[in-house]
């Protein structure tokens, strides 16, 4: 199979599989204990139908959004995700550049693999820095302050993330950064040997975001143990809303689920806020966020961008997602398994995938923009 015999996220997954050593892939196709919330994720859409409308003139459509002060090209970004050079040796910097070709935003992580210096200097795309909350309230105001000064346009704060979730394949693999794999996952290596080729011909493998901080050689720290030593289970509304009057700029926090929790980023002055069980990898039977997302549009969405990630695997998702309330969908798995596949080749072709599949399907309910989208489109099963 070839990037271009891939049509949709299922071919670019399976490609995926076909490239990368096992463990890795499982560290991308994985979730937490029983993966259960994993699969509602994208079961919350197919209960949900379009209702379209004919005859209504869509000769162009305008598939454009405003989200935190940034106009987007499409309704949907590019939501920052952690260790992408792991993947393909390209990373980021092939994410970055799929999402200027399509005028969307991009995330960059606090374990990105690419410093977020480098991708603001080479693309004007908006760009967002995630980040997550230290027990060192030093790093966490150095981390900010480095954001500010190369240009980042939107801060990220992820919430839900305050120690790690149970990735039970991981475990049985022993994939950690520095590797401390198991014989069945150093078997899974031995056999994707181009994979090996291309990690050691490129560029050392780091975390520039971090490098200052953590130590990631001779297995001194693995990311799981980022999680539970560095990161500060104690952080509290008080401590995010220091973090915000600091900024004092677009802060959106990510892994809010909670009506209460909606209301208070509300009060605290925040300007986004994305409704998100971190891709089912942290709290099993967590509920899917679009099955969450009319509730907490109705009760804030007139005061703060709402957006939400979780599950998005085709154009009408984002369709029922928007008709619901939301200003944009963050993807992040849809991206990964075609970086992996092919680098920055098969990220744009993933992204021109989906934004054929939202105008299209933009055209087929008889909405010639997102601001036409509404839940008269839809009924619950």
């Amino acid at each position: 199979m070839r990037v271009r015999d891939c049509h949709n996220f299922h071919d670019f997954r399976e490609l995926a599989r076909r490239r990368l050593p096992g463990p890795i892939f499982d560290y991308i196709d994985g979730a937490a204990d029983d993966e259960a919330t994993l699969r509602q994720n994208t079961a919350s859409f197919e209960r949900c139908d379009l209702v379209p409308n004919v005859l209504r003139g869509v000769g162009t459509v305008d598939m454009s959004v405003t989200v935190m002060g940034q106009k987007l090209a499409t309704p949907f970004y590019c939501s920052p995700t952690a260790l992408q050079r792991l993947f393909h040796h390209q990373g980021e910097r092939a994410v970055a550049a799929a999402a200027a070709k399509y005028g969307t935003m991009f995330g960059v992580s606090s374990l990105g693999t690419v410093s977020l210096e480098e991708l603001r200097k080479a693309y004007d795309t908006p760009q967002v820095y995630q980040f997550y909350f230290h027990r060192d309230r030093g790093l966490n105001r150095a981390m900010m302050q480095r954001a500010k000064q190369a240009g980042v346009e939107v801060m990220m704060l992820t919430v839900d993330s305050i120690t790690g979730g149970n990735r039970e394949r991981d475990l049985r693999t022993g994939f950690s950064i520095p590797f401390k794999l198991t014989l069945g996952g150093m078997l899974q290596f031995a056999i994707r040997p181009m994979w090996g080729l291309n990690y050691v011909s490129h560029e050392s493998f780091k975390l520039p975001q971090l490098d200052e901080h953590v130590d990631m050689s001779g297995g001194a720290m693995s990311i799981g143990r980022y999680f539970t030593e560095m990161l500060d289970p104690s952080m509290n509304w008080n401590d995010v809303a220091e973090m915000v009057r600091i900024w004092n700029g677009q802060f959106c926090l990510k892994g809010i689920m909670s009506v209460a929790d909606a209301k208070r980023a509300v009060e605290i002055g925040c300007t986004g806020i994305i409704l998100s069980n971190h891709g089912g990898r942290q709290l099993d039977g967590s509920r899917a966020a679009f099955d969450q997302l009319a509730e907490i549009v109705d009760a804030v969405g007139d005061r703060i961008d709402v957006m939400m990630d979780g599950g998005i695997q085709r154009g009408t998702h984002v369709l029922k997602a928007l008709s619901l309330g939301a200003k944009a969908v963050g993807v992040g798995r849809f991206y990964l398994y075609p970086l992996a596949a092919a680098g920055q080749a098969g990220v744009e072709r993933a992204l021109g995938l989906l934004r054929t599949e939202i105008e299209r399907g933009m055209k087929l309910m008889g909405c010639s923009s997102v601001s036409q989208l509404s839940r008269d489109n839809l009924r619950f099963r």
